[in-house]
């Protein structure tokens, strides 16, 4: 370990956290909207979703480079705002992290609400409660399988992004060299030892998430609610 500069690591975690906790604010609404939507644009829409799952990471960058940086729309309006870029920074990286996982959020969160179903919800709400109360006190409960994959994958898929942070956070050490960054920076530089410490640091992680995940969701009862 000796030699081995583990603040992409660290910056890596902050990154993964940052975006868990966003995407769980933005993720949950919309899921709840398509799981019981009957609108005919919600193919649509879960089709926009699940785009980063198939676009390679260069090309989804690419584009959030074009629309972040100084003369996009959003990046353009950002510098007059702030006076700094969103590209290159870990503002920028937090954004670029959301959309790229964004279907790892919304997509379990849709199926477990689609698991509740509509009766408990009517069920609820002919006992007097209010559509928060019932949200909060039964779907959410009865959503928690759903809730712990999103998390649980949303960091873990954040955590190996190479292509979309290259792109739009570039490799700045402590702002956004991120250790999939750093993993390839190593390579380049025949270090191959630190390479393989970060690496199969990555690789044990993600076992140990998917176990986690697999795990949890069997000892978990279907069914449980607050009320």
């Amino acid at each position: 370990m000796e030699g081995l500069d583990l603040g992409p690591v660290w910056l890596s975690i902050q990154l993964a956290t940052v975006t868990v906790l966003v995407l769980l604010v933005i993720a949950t609404p919309l899921a709840w909207w398509l799981a019981f939507t009957r609108t005919r644009a919600r193919a649509v829409i879960e089709a926009v979703v699940a785009l980063p799952l198939v676009l390679p990471p260069t090309v989804l960058g690419f584009y959030l480079l074009i629309v972040l940086g100084p003369a996009g729309a959003i990046g353009r309006f950002w510098v007059q705002l702030t006076d700094t870029t969103l590209t290159f920074s870990f503002t920028g990286l937090v954004i670029a992290s959301v959309i790229y996982s964004f279907p790892f959020a919304v997509q379990p969160l849709q199926g477990a609400f689609e698991a509740v179903g509509r009766a408990p919800l009517e069920a609820a709400a002919t006992l007097g409660a209010t559509p928060m109360q019932t949200f909060a006190r039964v779907a959410s409960p009865l959503a928690l399988r759903g809730y712990i994959s999103a998390i649980v994958l949303g960091f873990a898929h954040t955590l190996g992004e190479f292509g979309v942070v290259l792109m739009v956070g570039g490799n700045i050490p402590g702002s956004t060299k991120v250790v999939s960054i750093a993993v390839f920076e190593h390579v380049e530089t025949i270090s191959y030892t630190q390479a393989h410490i970060l690496s199969a640091g990555l690789l044990a992680f993600s076992f140990v998430v998917l176990l986690a995940v697999y795990a949890l969701n069997r000892r978990i009862p279907i069914g449980t609610a607050y009320v």
